[in-house]
């Protein structure tokens, strides 16, 4: 009897020990988490100019913050129990390392977002390895330094999680109260949507969300969902509230249409008699927010600006992605995203045309000069896909140009004034067939690493005094991001070089330059979630008869369509009869509006947006656009019902095309 009793009188102390470890770690990393979270929104509104004050995203932070917090130990309190089952020392060992690295992973998730106000989620798995080493070593974060801290600071971590196993002392009832508030927290988070409303801007809901849990969580969904396809697809015709009415060809190849769009550009051109060459400016990080005309951060293109007044100009036009991997599919191709972005398709790209493809088979040349390393992100891949006469990557500049300045000991090659000048001198002299030139810049990009950086930073600060009125107390919003105006200052400069050089050059008068951005960089707070989106896009050519602006909502994927057009029309090119473009065609109206439908992809791995006409659908939210491409949240069931639809019917082709590699059918079926 006695032996019993002494056993009995154990377990009362056993389960307080066990209790005690894990709640002293717990209390430690609840602590923790809370000290993250005030130093995460000090950083972010000490290092960014925000349209919002600390009080409106504090309570909703926190909480987030806690919710997850709960939710995370609950998992860990089960598995520590059962573990403490066969070793009580192994539990808690166990428990320390997952806390420690759950915080070492929330800290690098904070800096990564205190850098680029947007969250990191599933696009992490989009990239290969040695595009994410790329990245990582261009951001000048990866060397001794950074690797030493780490070590260091997991072993801090590791120390303090046990110290809370000394520190806190509470007696069994206390322990048992704390479990029980710990398993209504867990249900509360599983029962209860925390989700904020439709009005708070991208930004406000990127600041509150926990980061860790939106990496969890968008993780659960790469993995789980992430191979799932369904190809309940319906063809259809175009909607009649868009430019171009499509007719559908073929239940095998559902983005399958003829090719049957207007030509909307000979109204602007002299009438040519012969085929014009064809310049592409593709300007890295070149948002309309801070260019151009209505830029409502103020214009730092000043050359551009001026280029505008004797341009076709597209003021709300889109680009079809939010980063660089979506720059030549949807340009060249109005091609669908895949997966990943087309360019991931690379190992067996389904056929396909483009208009580099067309032109290539109407006797154009195709030449394509970039200052980074082709193979990021597949380019080189794409662009071999379309037989190039010349490609010319930062392994083919002349040994006289520097690289650009470095951070890390790591470039992402050569700066923009040497892309076109290395470019312009690779030229041939003389050439016999119409040109296709492709000219794709880089400065503009984190690190935002400006070359000649005191003449810059002089610059920066007259071109504020001077170009855009500004009183010197009104500096500091902008000098908060001067590394980034900078560059794009230098990117300007470079373009007005390269346009002055190609003037002296003999194909000048017959040459049509289209010049665009890839996106909107995610660094200075963006107004909405389609600024990430907004563009410029200009066309500039002697050849032009007039000139004009257009509020017509346009995007990337319009222009292979209309240049085409164009082209048939003037100089007689042939085209296929049956295409895969996504497009419409440019819109020349002056007034706004919007007669487009299209898909966006913020990211990779990320398809969460869709636009048709003037509804704008995002993560499941509807909202109403405007001019300037401004968008308000509303509420209107059967057009959320309709736009979710549409989506769907576009995300199910999309997913058939990946399955099955049938987008456009290869000529010796075509024929068949």
């Amino acid at each position: 009897m006695s032996q019993k009793a002494s056993i009995r009188s154990t377990l009362p102390y056993r389960l307080r020990q066990t209790l005690k470890n894990f709640w002293g770690m717990a209390l430690i990393f609840i602590i923790i988490m809370i000290i993250l979270r005030a130093l995460e929104l000090y950083l972010v509104f000490q290092n960014h100019v925000l349209n919002l004050t600390p009080t409106d995203v504090i309570s909703g932070s926190f909480l987030s913050d806690i919710a997850w917090s709960l939710y995370l130990l609950g998992i860990f309190f089960t598995l520590y129990v059962l573990f403490s089952l066969l070793s009580r020392t192994l539990a808690k060992v166990l428990l320390q390392i997952a806390l420690t690295i759950v915080v070492i992973v929330q800290v690098a998730l904070i800096f990564y977002f205190i850098k680029t106000l947007l969250p990191l989620g599933k696009d992490l798995f989009a990239y290969n390895w040695n595009d994410l080493i790329l990245t990582v070593q261009a951001s000048g974060q990866l060397n001794l330094i950074s690797v030493f801290g780490g070590i260091v600071i997991f072993s801090l971590l590791l120390a303090l999680f046990h110290f809370g196993t000394r520190f806190f002392h509470f007696s069994l009832q206390t322990y048992t109260i704390f479990s029980a508030i710990l398993g209504i927290g867990v249900f509360s988070f599983i029962t209860f949507d925390l989700a904020e409303e439709a009005s708070s801007t991208e930004v406000e809901q990127n600041i509150k969300l926990n980061k860790s849990q939106f990496l969890a969580e968008s993780s659960f969904d790469y993995w789980m969902y992430g191979g799932e396809y369904y190809f309940d697809f319906y063809l259809r015709s175009g909607k009649d509230d868009l430019i171009v009415k499509k007719e559908f060809t073929s239940d095998s190849y559902p983005f399958l249409h003829k090719a049957e769009y207007p030509d909307v550009l000979s109204p602007y051109f002299d009438s040519l008699d012969q085929a014009p060459d064809l310049v592409f400016i593709f300007l890295e990080s070149f948002g309309k927010a801070y260019s151009g005309r209505d830029a409502y951060l103020g214009s730092f293109t000043p050359f551009l600006d001026s280029l505008e007044q004797h341009s076709l100009v597209w003021l709300n036009a889109l680009s079809s992605t939010g980063r660089t991997f979506g720059l030549q599919p949807g340009v060249f191709g109005g091609l669908p995203f895949g997966a990943k972005g087309f360019l991931e398709l690379y190992d067996e790209f389904p056929y396909h045309e483009t208009l580099l493809s067309v032109l290539r088979d109407n006797g154009y040349e195709i030449r394509y000069f970039i200052g980074a390393d082709k193979n990021f992100d597949h380019v080189g891949d794409f662009i071999d896909y379309q037989q190039p006469v010349q490609f010319v990557d930062e392994k083919l500049f002349d040994p006289k140009y520097p690289r650009a300045p470095s951070s890390g000991n790591f470039s992402w090659g050569y700066a923009d004034k040497e892309l076109f000048r290395n470019g312009l001198e690779k030229l041939p002299e003389t050439v016999t067939q119409p040109q296709v030139r492709i000219f794709q810049t880089q400065t503009s990009h984190d690190p935002y690493i400006v070359p000649e950086r005191p003449f810059y930073s002089e610059k920066l600060r007259t071109h504020l005094r001077d170009y855009l009125n500004l009183n010197p107390s009104e500096f500091d919003s902008y000098l908060a991001y001067e590394d980034i105006y900078m560059t794009v200052l230098y990117a300007d400069d470079a373009v007005k070089e390269f346009i002055n050089e190609y003037k002296k050059r003999p194909e000048f008068s017959n040459t049509i330059f289209i010049i665009t951005g890839d996106h909107r960089l995610p660094e200075i707070p963006m107004s909405s979630r389609l600024d990430r989106f907004h563009v410029p896009l200009i066309i500039y050519s002697p050849l032009l008869e007039r000139t004009d602006y257009f509020k017509g909502v346009t995007s990337h994927y319009e222009i292979t369509p209309s240049i085409l057009a164009f082209l048939e029309a003037q100089v007689g090119i042939q085209l296929p009869e049956q295409v895969t473009w996504q497009g419409q065609v440019l819109d020349t109206t002056r007034n706004f509006q919007s007669r487009i439908a299209m898909p966006l992809m913020r990211n990779k791995n990320q398809l969460m947006e869709y636009i048709h006409g003037e509804l704008f659908l995002s993560d499941g939210q509807l909202f109403k656009v405007s001019d300037q491409l401004n968008i308000d949240p509303i509420n209107s069931p059967d057009d959320l019902t309709q736009m979710i639809g549409e989506f769907e019917d576009f995300k199910n082709k999309n997913n058939y095309m990946i399955q099955t590699r049938k987008l456009l059918p290869p000529p010796n079926l075509a024929s068949n």
